[in-house]
């Protein structure tokens, strides 16, 4: 039987892989349980599954959620990546996310880039395993089409799908790419690219950072040694992001950023920096 704690961790889960940001699945939660509160006693007694009906509740606050950051997003300045958690995320145990693929970087903007309802319907069938007549409820579908889109869902994360080294390649990679910008190897760094690499800021317009990213191995090289080179107070933490081997960087002891990988064969495919200090809460 679940504890009050386990409900809210399972909600907290739920909510940031539908969401992709930790501040946001904390408000969905918060207002969930508001929810839950204000029904007379005699409504919540007569609810046989609490846990089933606080899911179903978060969920469909999520979507109407999605819906409307779409159009958040067109004002949004520069681009917009997912909040990245540590593997300590959240002050209280019953906060923390658990980290599995369902939360890497390049899984949560896979994500991202699909329709709202997808997006709910492979997340809760595919990763939570609700039901699809569970589903139905939430989407506001038919079963049938739940099953559809959670399909579709994952169709589109097949085509984005590469596949992945072990962690401890990864971890060497990194630690590799540290270095090398430490130093500022140009060369070094090229060697550690794909050399269709891409790079990705997000400084939400309350920091400096790129509008727009950056694609190819000695552009993103040049960029990075161009940064450790203005900064030269800049230190790299190899520290796992979202569960996977990252970077966080601190510049006289503050943390300013954090950097994701997605990591092909032996080589760095695609880095996501996030600057925006609303999405480092959680390291800081």
């Amino acid at each position: 039987m679940r504890t009050p704690e386990d409900e809210r961790r399972q909600l907290i889960n739920v909510a940031y892989r539908l969401l992709g940001s930790l501040a946001d699945a904390e408000d969905v939660v918060q207002e969930t349980y508001a929810r839950w509160f204000a029904l007379p006693p005699a409504q919540q007694e007569a609810i046989d599954v609490p846990g089933a009906w606080l899911t179903k509740v978060a969920s469909r606050i999520c979507l109407d959620h999605l819906r409307s950051a779409r159009v958040r997003r067109e004002r949004y300045v520069g681009e917009w990546i997912p909040e990245p958690v540590p593997s300590t995320a959240g002050d209280d145990p019953a906060d923390r996310i658990t980290l599995d693929e369902s939360v890497s970087m390049a899984f949560l903007v896979v994500l991202d880039a699909m329709t709202p309802a997808e997006r709910v319907a492979f997340i809760l069938h595919d990763v939570f395993r609700y039901s699809f007549a569970e589903v139905a409820e939430v989407a506001g579908r038919t079963p049938a089409a739940c099953r559809q889109l959670a399909s579709s869902a994952r169709r589109r994360i097949a085509t984005s799908a590469a596949p992945t080294p072990p962690v401890s390649e990864q971890a060497r990679v990194v630690r590799d790419f540290k270095h090398a910008w430490e130093s500022k190897d140009i060369a070094a760094l090229v060697g550690l690219l794909d050399p269709d690499a891409h790079l990705i800021a997000d400084g939400g317009g309350l920091v400096s950072a790129l509008l727009h990213p950056i694609t190819g191995s000695v552009e993103v090289a040049r960029y990075a040694a161009g940064l450790a080179e203005r900064a030269p107070g800049l230190c790299l933490l190899e520290r796992p992001v979202n569960g996977q081997p990252g970077l966080v960087v601190q510049l006289d002891g503050v943390t300013t950023g954090v950097v994701a990988f997605e990591i092909t064969g032996a080589r760095v495919s695609r880095m996501w920096a996030v600057r925006n200090p609303e999405k480092l809460r959680p390291w800081l």
